[in-house]
């Protein structure tokens, strides 16, 4: 196996995941919580994450990761069903330590056990089953958004970039099964959930978050992907097959979006076409004028 150099992993830690969380935070802000929580489902952190684990170890260590990561899938559902349940009774700090909380005990209850990646993989795709379920359908609403400070997006990308080092750095200690297991953690959804919980209200992170829920199938498959396919296509053949499977099934379902009902019947706040309550009564008022 060829040894990659620092400058490789230091790139990957400093640019990809910072890079990719503020793509899916720009994509939440311009296009609402449908279209944006579909893509922050995808593996924006895990993703470099094992990568990096990949360039830093080898292919086997993250094989195993991409296992542990995806069982780790279900601590992240946990935490987004818990916040999801909690948003509308409680405010979004004691929302997110639940939520947490529920991570860290998923987390410990899967470190001890060792499955292959088929097993996980069913494993992972019950919780997301059982967490579509479990998670509260809040009302479709067009809503003008407020302005955002100037720190967001900079805070975002910071985040993400100290789960990034800090995992990084630990790896080896932890070994591959634990290493996955916290390669999840909801640093996207921590930051997407608070700040619109913060500045938009409970519903609409609800629904942020039903949706991100939607989009953790294409995870599950980026992780399998990578723990079949790493051993025999090498790091960059697995990671850029996982890659182009995930990318492919969030396409679809972001395509399939306005032929869904309960989409089409509601323009995804923010977007072209999307009106805000002032220019929905002037266009009310001069329909029934006509």
């Amino acid at each position: 196996m060829r040894k990659h150099g620092p400058v490789e992993l230091l790139a990957v830690k400093l640019l990809l995941a910072p890079s990719f969380v503020v793509v899916a935070s720009l994509a939440a802000r311009r296009y609402g919580p449908r279209v944006g929580g579909l893509i922050a489902g995808l593996p924006v952190v895990a993703g470099p994450i094992l990568l990096a684990y990949a360039l830093d170890h080898g292919s086997a260590f993250a094989a195993g990761a991409a296992v542990g990561t995806l069982l780790g899938l279900v601590s992240l559902i946990a935490f987004v069903v818990v916040y999801a349940r909690l948003a509308v009774r409680a405010r979004w700090g004691v929302s997110l330590l639940a939520g947490w909380l529920a991570f860290a005990l998923a987390t410990a209850a899967f470190s001890v056990i060792s499955v292959p990646a088929g097993a996980a993989l069913a494993i992972a795709g019950a919780g997301l089953l059982i967490g579509l379920a479990a998670t509260p359908r809040a009302p479709a609403e067009v809503r003008e958004r407020a302005p955002v400070p100037a720190w967001d997006l900079p805070m975002r990308a910071a985040c993400a970039l100290a789960l990034v080092l800090t995992l990084t750095a630990v790896a080896g200690w932890l070994g591959p099964q634990l290493s996955g297991l916290l390669a999840p953690f909801p640093i996207i959804a921590t930051v997407l959930a608070t700040f619109t919980h913060a500045q938009h209200g409970a519903a609409e992170a609800q629904r942020l978050l039903r949706w991100l829920l939607g989009g953790y199938g294409a995870f599950a498959l980026f992780c399998f992907t990578l723990a079949v396919s790493l051993g025999t296509l090498g790091i960059g053949g697995s990671f850029a097959l996982a890659t182009a499977i995930a990318l492919l099934t969030q396409g679809v379902l972001i395509a399939l979006l306005p032929r869904m009902p309960a989409v089409a019947s509601a323009p995804i706040a923010g977007a072209p076409g999307a009106l805000s309550r002032s220019e929905e009564r002037r266009v009310g008022k001069e329909c029934r004028s006509r």
